[in-house]
Protein backbone atom coordinates (compact mmCIF):
# COMPACT_ATOMS: atom_id res chain seq x y z
CA UNK A 1 0.00 0.00 0.00
CA UNK A 2 1.35 3.45 -0.95
CA UNK A 3 2.02 6.19 1.60
CA UNK A 4 -0.93 8.14 0.22
CA UNK A 5 -3.30 5.21 0.76
CA UNK A 6 -1.87 4.69 4.25
CA UNK A 7 -2.63 8.35 5.01
CA UNK A 8 -6.19 8.05 3.73
CA UNK A 9 -6.87 4.84 5.66
CA UNK A 10 -5.27 6.29 8.79
CA UNK A 11 -7.33 9.48 8.50
CA UNK A 12 -10.46 7.33 8.32
CA UNK A 13 -9.21 5.42 11.36
CA UNK A 14 -8.85 8.61 13.39
CA UNK A 15 -12.34 9.77 12.42
CA UNK A 16 -13.65 6.33 13.38
CA UNK A 17 -11.90 6.63 16.77
CA UNK A 18 -13.53 10.04 17.28
CA UNK A 19 -16.92 8.53 16.38
CA UNK A 20 -16.36 5.68 18.88
CA UNK A 21 -15.64 8.21 21.63
CA UNK A 22 -18.55 10.39 20.57
CA UNK A 23 -20.96 7.45 20.72
CA UNK A 24 -19.55 6.53 24.14
CA UNK A 25 -21.17 9.65 25.61
CA UNK A 26 -24.56 8.27 24.57
CA UNK A 27 -23.71 4.82 25.98
CA UNK A 28 -22.65 6.35 29.30
CA UNK A 29 -25.74 8.54 29.52
CA UNK A 30 -28.03 5.57 28.83
CA UNK A 31 -26.16 3.16 31.15
CA UNK A 32 -26.35 5.52 34.13
CA UNK A 33 -30.00 4.49 34.45
CA UNK A 34 -28.83 0.97 35.34
CA UNK A 35 -25.28 1.18 36.76
CA UNK A 36 -23.61 3.68 39.09
CA UNK A 37 -20.97 5.93 37.53
CA UNK A 38 -18.01 4.50 39.47
CA UNK A 39 -19.10 0.87 39.02
CA UNK A 40 -19.25 1.66 35.31
CA UNK A 41 -15.62 2.82 35.44
CA UNK A 42 -14.63 -0.33 37.32
CA UNK A 43 -16.07 -2.53 34.56
CA UNK A 44 -14.74 -0.31 31.78
CA UNK A 45 -11.13 -0.09 32.96
CA UNK A 46 -10.99 -3.74 34.05
CA UNK A 47 -12.10 -4.93 30.62
CA UNK A 48 -9.63 -2.60 28.88
CA UNK A 49 -6.72 -3.52 31.17
CA UNK A 50 -7.30 -7.29 30.83
CA UNK A 51 -7.68 -7.13 27.03
CA UNK A 52 -4.58 -4.98 26.58
CA UNK A 53 -2.56 -7.15 28.97
CA UNK A 54 -3.45 -10.23 26.89
CA UNK A 55 -2.54 -8.53 23.60
CA UNK A 56 0.68 -6.91 24.84
CA UNK A 57 1.79 -9.47 27.45
CA UNK A 58 5.35 -9.48 26.06
CA UNK A 59 5.73 -5.86 27.19
CA UNK A 60 5.76 -6.99 30.82
CA UNK A 61 9.39 -8.05 30.39
CA UNK A 62 10.22 -4.33 30.48
CA UNK A 63 8.68 -3.88 33.92
CA UNK A 64 10.60 -1.96 36.56
CA UNK A 65 9.77 0.11 39.66
CA UNK A 66 9.25 3.39 37.78
CA UNK A 67 6.47 1.81 35.69
CA UNK A 68 4.50 0.94 38.83
CA UNK A 69 4.90 4.45 40.28
CA UNK A 70 4.09 6.26 37.04
CA UNK A 71 1.28 3.85 36.20
CA UNK A 72 -0.29 4.50 39.61
CA UNK A 73 -0.09 8.28 39.20
CA UNK A 74 -1.51 8.20 35.67
CA UNK A 75 -4.19 5.74 36.78
CA UNK A 76 -5.23 8.07 39.62
CA UNK A 77 -5.46 11.05 37.24
CA UNK A 78 -7.33 9.00 34.64
CA UNK A 79 -9.75 7.67 37.24
CA UNK A 80 -10.39 11.20 38.56
CA UNK A 81 -11.00 12.59 35.07
CA UNK A 82 -13.41 9.83 34.08
CA UNK A 83 -15.16 9.91 37.47
CA UNK A 84 -15.96 13.64 37.17
CA UNK A 85 -16.95 13.19 33.52
CA UNK A 86 -19.19 10.17 34.10
CA UNK A 87 -20.91 11.57 37.19
CA UNK A 88 -21.27 14.88 35.35
CA UNK A 89 -22.98 13.13 32.45
CA UNK A 90 -25.68 12.04 34.88
CA UNK A 91 -26.71 15.65 35.46
CA UNK A 92 -26.21 17.14 32.01
CA UNK A 93 -26.76 16.09 28.39
CA UNK A 94 -24.41 13.79 26.49
CA UNK A 95 -23.80 16.53 23.91
CA UNK A 96 -22.83 19.17 26.50
CA UNK A 97 -20.72 16.59 28.32
CA UNK A 98 -18.82 15.90 25.10
CA UNK A 99 -18.13 19.53 24.24
CA UNK A 100 -17.28 20.72 27.76
CA UNK A 101 -14.78 17.87 28.16
CA UNK A 102 -12.71 19.29 25.28
CA UNK A 103 -11.69 22.24 27.47
CA UNK A 104 -8.58 20.15 28.22
CA UNK A 105 -7.18 21.09 24.78
CA UNK A 106 -6.90 24.72 25.87
CA UNK A 107 -5.85 23.85 29.44
CA UNK A 108 -2.87 21.67 28.46
CA UNK A 109 -0.64 24.57 27.30
CA UNK A 110 -1.90 26.88 30.07
CA UNK A 111 -1.25 24.37 32.90
CA UNK A 112 1.98 23.31 31.20
CA UNK A 113 3.25 26.91 31.27
CA UNK A 114 4.41 26.91 34.92
CA UNK A 115 5.29 23.20 34.84
CA UNK A 116 7.42 23.25 31.68
CA UNK A 117 8.44 26.93 31.78
CA UNK A 118 7.07 27.29 28.25
CA UNK A 119 4.85 30.28 27.59
CA UNK A 120 1.86 29.53 25.30
CA UNK A 121 1.49 31.44 22.07
CA UNK A 122 -0.99 34.24 21.47
CA UNK A 123 -3.37 31.82 19.76
CA UNK A 124 -3.71 29.85 23.01
CA UNK A 125 -4.91 32.91 24.92
CA UNK A 126 -7.36 33.83 22.14
CA UNK A 127 -8.56 30.23 22.16
CA UNK A 128 -9.06 30.43 25.93
CA UNK A 129 -11.27 33.52 25.54
CA UNK A 130 -13.29 31.83 22.78
CA UNK A 131 -13.61 28.69 24.89
CA UNK A 132 -14.82 30.53 28.00
CA UNK A 133 -17.35 32.44 25.88
CA UNK A 134 -18.53 29.19 24.31
CA UNK A 135 -18.85 27.53 27.71
CA UNK A 136 -20.94 30.45 28.92
CA UNK A 137 -23.31 30.17 25.95
CA UNK A 138 -23.48 26.39 26.20
CA UNK A 139 -23.77 25.89 29.94
CA UNK A 140 -24.93 29.06 31.69
CA UNK A 141 -28.66 29.60 31.93
CA UNK A 142 -31.12 31.97 33.53
CA UNK A 143 -34.14 30.32 35.09
CA UNK A 144 -37.13 32.15 36.62
CA UNK A 145 -35.38 35.50 36.51
CA UNK A 146 -32.51 34.28 38.71
CA UNK A 147 -28.85 35.06 38.17
CA UNK A 148 -26.97 33.10 35.56
CA UNK A 149 -26.10 29.67 36.91
CA UNK A 150 -24.40 26.50 35.72
CA UNK A 151 -25.71 22.94 36.02
CA UNK A 152 -23.75 20.78 38.50
CA UNK A 153 -23.16 18.28 35.70
CA UNK A 154 -21.50 20.99 33.58
CA UNK A 155 -19.28 22.03 36.51
CA UNK A 156 -18.19 18.42 37.11
CA UNK A 157 -17.44 18.02 33.40
CA UNK A 158 -15.22 21.11 33.43
CA UNK A 159 -13.34 19.72 36.44
CA UNK A 160 -12.87 16.53 34.45
CA UNK A 161 -11.20 18.61 31.73
CA UNK A 162 -8.64 19.86 34.26
CA UNK A 163 -7.72 16.30 35.25
CA UNK A 164 -7.49 15.26 31.58
CA UNK A 165 -5.09 18.15 30.92
CA UNK A 166 -2.83 17.23 33.86
CA UNK A 167 -2.98 13.57 32.81
CA UNK A 168 -1.85 14.44 29.27
CA UNK A 169 1.08 16.49 30.58
CA UNK A 170 2.31 13.62 32.75
CA UNK A 171 1.79 11.06 29.95
CA UNK A 172 3.94 13.23 27.68
CA UNK A 173 6.62 13.38 30.39
CA UNK A 174 6.66 9.65 31.19
CA UNK A 175 6.31 8.40 27.60
CA UNK A 176 9.62 10.05 26.69
CA UNK A 177 11.54 7.49 28.76
CA UNK A 178 9.19 4.49 29.01
CA UNK A 179 7.20 2.18 26.76
CA UNK A 180 3.81 3.86 26.18
CA UNK A 181 1.87 0.62 25.69
CA UNK A 182 3.04 -0.91 28.97
CA UNK A 183 2.39 2.38 30.73
CA UNK A 184 -1.13 2.41 29.29
CA UNK A 185 -1.88 -1.13 30.48
CA UNK A 186 -0.74 -0.18 33.97
CA UNK A 187 -2.68 3.07 34.14
CA UNK A 188 -5.84 1.24 33.04
CA UNK A 189 -5.19 -1.40 35.71
CA UNK A 190 -4.67 1.20 38.45
CA UNK A 191 -7.71 3.18 37.28
CA UNK A 192 -9.72 -0.04 37.56
CA UNK A 193 -8.31 -0.68 41.05
CA UNK A 194 -9.22 2.83 42.25
CA UNK A 195 -12.69 2.39 40.74
CA UNK A 196 -13.29 -0.91 42.56
CA UNK A 197 -12.20 0.71 45.84
CA UNK A 198 -14.32 3.84 45.41
CA UNK A 199 -17.45 2.29 43.88
CA UNK A 200 -18.94 0.71 47.07
CA UNK A 201 -18.46 4.01 48.92
CA UNK A 202 -19.91 6.23 46.19
CA UNK A 203 -22.45 3.97 44.43
CA UNK A 204 -23.38 1.43 47.09
CA UNK A 205 -23.60 -2.33 46.71
CA UNK A 206 -22.31 -4.23 43.68
CA UNK A 207 -24.95 -3.98 40.89
CA UNK A 208 -25.28 -7.74 40.38
CA UNK A 209 -28.85 -7.47 39.08
CA UNK A 210 -27.81 -5.03 36.35
CA UNK A 211 -25.29 -7.51 34.96
CA UNK A 212 -28.14 -9.85 34.00
CA UNK A 213 -29.37 -7.11 31.66
CA UNK A 214 -27.83 -7.72 28.21
CA UNK A 215 -28.16 -4.01 27.42
CA UNK A 216 -25.82 -3.24 30.32
CA UNK A 217 -23.40 -6.05 29.43
CA UNK A 218 -23.12 -4.89 25.82
CA UNK A 219 -22.67 -1.28 26.95
CA UNK A 220 -19.84 -2.19 29.35
CA UNK A 221 -18.13 -4.26 26.64
CA UNK A 222 -18.42 -1.34 24.24
CA UNK A 223 -16.89 1.08 26.74
CA UNK A 224 -14.09 -1.31 27.72
CA UNK A 225 -13.19 -2.87 24.37
CA UNK A 226 -14.12 -0.23 21.79
CA UNK A 227 -14.11 3.13 23.54
CA UNK A 228 -11.05 2.46 25.69
CA UNK A 229 -8.87 -0.21 24.05
CA UNK A 230 -9.61 -0.14 20.29
CA UNK A 231 -10.00 3.64 20.01
CA UNK A 232 -6.69 4.08 21.84
CA UNK A 233 -4.94 1.62 19.51
CA UNK A 234 -6.43 3.29 16.44
CA UNK A 235 -5.17 6.63 17.65
CA UNK A 236 -1.63 5.40 18.25
CA UNK A 237 -1.32 3.48 14.98
CA UNK A 238 -2.92 6.10 12.74
CA UNK A 239 -0.91 8.99 14.20
CA UNK A 240 2.15 7.48 12.49
CA UNK A 241 0.74 8.23 9.04
CA UNK A 242 -1.27 11.43 9.52
CA UNK A 243 0.22 14.90 10.14
CA UNK A 244 -0.35 15.94 13.75
CA UNK A 245 -2.36 19.06 12.83
CA UNK A 246 -4.77 17.03 10.70
CA UNK A 247 -4.90 14.27 13.32
CA UNK A 248 -5.87 16.80 16.01
CA UNK A 249 -8.69 18.04 13.79
CA UNK A 250 -10.01 14.53 13.21
CA UNK A 251 -9.83 13.56 16.90
CA UNK A 252 -11.53 16.79 18.01
CA UNK A 253 -14.58 15.63 16.02
CA UNK A 254 -15.32 13.52 19.12
CA UNK A 255 -17.29 16.46 20.54
CA UNK A 256 -19.23 16.91 17.30
CA UNK A 257 -20.12 13.21 17.20
CA UNK A 258 -21.16 13.42 20.85
CA UNK A 259 -23.66 16.17 20.09
CA UNK A 260 -24.85 14.45 16.90
CA UNK A 261 -25.48 11.07 18.55
CA UNK A 262 -27.03 12.72 21.59
CA UNK A 263 -29.45 14.66 19.41
CA UNK A 264 -30.39 11.74 17.16
CA UNK A 265 -30.45 8.86 19.66
CA UNK A 266 -31.33 10.56 22.94
CA UNK A 267 -33.45 13.34 21.40
CA UNK A 268 -31.47 16.01 23.26
CA UNK A 269 -32.51 19.55 22.35
CA UNK A 270 -29.94 22.13 21.25
CA UNK A 271 -30.96 25.79 21.23
CA UNK A 272 -29.38 28.30 18.82
CA UNK A 273 -27.40 29.79 21.72
CA UNK A 274 -26.01 26.34 22.64
CA UNK A 275 -25.08 25.66 19.01
CA UNK A 276 -23.17 28.95 18.87
CA UNK A 277 -21.42 27.96 22.11
CA UNK A 278 -20.39 24.63 20.56
CA UNK A 279 -19.08 26.40 17.47
CA UNK A 280 -16.98 28.75 19.61
CA UNK A 281 -15.54 25.88 21.66
CA UNK A 282 -14.72 23.89 18.51
CA UNK A 283 -13.11 27.01 16.99
CA UNK A 284 -11.03 27.36 20.17
CA UNK A 285 -9.87 23.75 19.80
CA UNK A 286 -8.73 24.41 16.22
CA UNK A 287 -7.01 27.63 17.24
CA UNK A 288 -5.19 26.08 20.20
CA UNK A 289 -4.28 22.71 18.67
CA UNK A 290 -4.35 22.72 14.88
CA UNK A 291 -3.25 26.19 13.74
CA UNK A 292 -0.02 26.30 15.83
CA UNK A 293 1.02 22.96 14.35
CA UNK A 294 0.37 24.20 10.80
CA UNK A 295 2.41 27.34 11.47
CA UNK A 296 5.23 25.26 12.97
CA UNK A 297 5.22 22.93 9.98
CA UNK A 298 5.39 25.85 7.55
CA UNK A 299 8.35 27.29 9.44
CA UNK A 300 10.32 24.04 9.35
CA UNK A 301 11.48 24.35 5.69
CA UNK A 302 12.77 27.85 6.46
CA UNK A 303 14.50 26.67 9.62
CA UNK A 304 15.92 23.71 7.73
CA UNK A 305 17.32 26.07 5.12
CA UNK A 306 18.83 28.27 7.80
CA UNK A 307 20.44 25.23 9.46
CA UNK A 308 21.86 24.08 6.14
CA UNK A 309 23.37 27.48 5.49
CA UNK A 310 24.82 27.50 9.00
CA UNK A 311 26.38 24.08 8.47
CA UNK A 312 27.83 25.20 5.14
CA UNK A 313 29.33 28.28 6.75
CA UNK A 314 30.76 26.17 9.56
CA UNK A 315 32.26 23.75 7.05
CA UNK A 316 33.87 26.61 5.12
CA UNK A 317 35.44 27.99 8.27
CA UNK A 318 36.94 24.64 9.11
Amino acid sequence: MSDKKFAVVSSAGLIFAAAIWGFAFVIVKDSLDYVGAIWMLAFRFTIAAVCMAIVFYKKFSLMKKSYWLHGALLGALLFSAYAFQTVGCKYTTAGKNAFLTTIYVILVPLIGWPLNKKKPGVTTFIAAILSVTGIGLLALKNENGSLLSMNIGDVLTLVCGVFYAVHILFVEKFDAAEDPLLLTVLQFAFAALFSWIAAPCMDGAFPAASLTNMRVVVSMLYLGVFSTMIAFMLQNVCLKYVPSALASLFLSLESVFGVLFGTVLLHEHMTLRMVIGCVLIFSAILLAEVIPQIVKKNQEPQQSGDNSRAQAAKGGDE
